[in-house]
């Protein structure tokens, strides 16, 4: 196995820009968050997010772990790919493993949101990753789930973009303007502060990344044929999540049948604002899960 780079002291970059030069293309830059010590594990977010959606269960896992937040290309504080490059999982799963290699770690547990559950599942896949948290994930809905989820997607983007940032500030600071701005995704909404759903909407209002995402969602490449067998994987569904609905939580397991599939009661489809206690103990179930001699 290769070596693995485990600081012994906590580490916290924060606000920080990676820059990634391929031997061959152009360079991209990647924003992140790094706290604590020990394995090393990487979250993904989803569509339109940034790394803030696991501010949640941040602090907790890093107790445990060399934890990595990354704002996905496009969203966040990560600029858009060059032109050319592709959103899909087989151009951004490798640049996501490289990130990895330039911040001194190999093959960290992944634990990804929506968009980026499937990415996690791909570095599953590939062999980047030693086991995978997938919540809610993209990639296994059917034609008619993709065409509503896109509907959602697009009218709360049209939203965000639509709201002067007064009124946005104004909004956030009432628990029925929360609901308003963010009860597609959170089950509890009134949970998250002010600060952090107004920071959101602008997240979800400025993302280059947005319609290229949705653009790749539409190739048959997006959908999850896979079985992967050689580490840990966990599907963790919200059974109240109007995004993605639990019932593709079934469709997942029978693509991956060796995989755990969990309920999160009461939970919606980012489901670490709602219950980071539950969400944090399962991504740290998979990751014990990967040395079951302890």
């Amino acid at each position: 196995m290769p070596a693995v780079f485990t600081p012994q002291t906590p580490v916290r970059d924060s606000g920080t820009v990676l820059r990634l030069a391929p031997p061959a293309g152009p360079s991209c830059d990647l924003a992140y968050e790094r706290r604590g010590c020990g394995e090393p594990m990487l979250l993904l977010h989803g569509i339109g997010h940034h790394w803030q959606a696991w501010e949640p269960v941040l602090t907790v896992l890093a107790g445990s772990y060399d934890v990595i937040a990354l704002d996905l290309p496009g969203f966040g504080a990560s600029p858009a790919l060059p032109d050319g490059v592709s959103y899909g999982t087989a151009s951004v799963v490798p640049l996501l493993a490289q990130a990895c290699e330039a911040l001194g770690v190999e093959r960290p547990h992944v634990a990804g949101n929506s968009l980026g559950g499937l990415l996690a599942l791909g570095m599953g896949l590939h062999g980047y990753a030693r086991s995978v948290t997938a919540l809610a994930p993209a990639g296994f809905f059917t034609t008619p789930d993709r065409l509503y989820a896109y509907t959602v997607l697009r009218g709360m983007r049209a939203g965000a973009r639509a709201l002067p940032d007064p009124v946005l500030e104004t909004l956030a600071r009432s628990a029925p303007g929360r609901a308003a701005l963010t009860s597609t995704i959170y089950a509890r909404p009134g949970r998250r502060s002010a600060d952090a759903v107004a920071a959101e909407t602008r997240a979800l209002r400025r993302a280059p990344g947005f319609a290229p995402v949705l653009a790749e969602g539409r190739r048959p490449a997006a959908r999850f044929r896979e079985d992967i067998t050689d580490v840990p994987v966990t599907l963790a569904w919200g059974d109240r999540d109007r995004l993605l609905p639990p019932r593709q939580g079934v469709r997942a397991k029978r693509v991956l049948p060796g995989a755990r599939l969990v309920r999160l009661r009461g939970c919606g489809h980012v489901p670490m604002n709602d219950d980071p206690a539950t969400v944090a103990r399962v991504i740290a179930d998979t990751a014990r899960a990967a040395h079951p001699a302890r």
